[in-house]
């Protein structure tokens, strides 16, 4: 490794409402620790209704922090990869997925890219991110809004009930 190399923190939002929901998240987590970077530390599972197109399965969501070696721009690229990897198709945009992984902050970065946006634009809006993501980064600033996570989950208006999931609670 080299000596300088910039290690990023970086939180990553994990969606599915198809097929077997936990093992699409349990995939995805041994992926994303063999491709990508460590886990620091995982949220519990959350299990909301869709958000935008409604007529579709809930969701089992999860928060994951990770450490990385690399730029979020590499890091989005391999993300991808293990979207693909794991059977996503992108047909209907906020449609049924198998999974879905977003890039939510990463440090205090800003960046407005095509193929990345961090913070990622919509995440106050949500509650199923803003739930995990506090449980486990309650005090960290959002680099736009410059107020903590736990502060941006008080005062967003959404209003699909969430649940911690538990495997025998389908």
């Amino acid at each position: 490794m080299e000596k300088n190399r910039k290690i990023y923190q970086v939180f990553l939002l994990l969606g599915t409402n198809l097929g077997n929901r936990e093992n699409n998240l349990k995939q995805a987590k041994a992926l994303i620790a063999m491709n990508c970077g460590k886990i620091i530390q995982t949220s519990r599972v959350y299990e909301t209704a869709a958000w935008g197109i409604t007529n579709q399965p809930s969701f089992l969501n999860e928060v994951l922090q990770i450490e990385i070696e690399t730029t979020p721009q590499v890091l989005i690229k391999k993300l991808l990869e293990i979207e693909l990897q794991l059977g996503r198709k992108r047909i209907v945009k906020m449609g049924p997925r198998l999974i879905d992984i977003d890039i939510l902050l990463t440090d205090d970065l800003i960046i407005d890219e095509e193929n990345l946006q961090v913070p990622h634009p919509r995440m106050h809006e949500r509650k199923f991110v803003l739930l995990p993501l506090n449980e486990i980064a309650n005090n960290i600033i959002h680099p736009i809004f410059k107020i903590s996570i736990q502060e941006l989950l008080l005062k967003c208006e959404d209003s699909l009930t969430i649940r911690i999931y538990t495997a025998n609670s389908k």
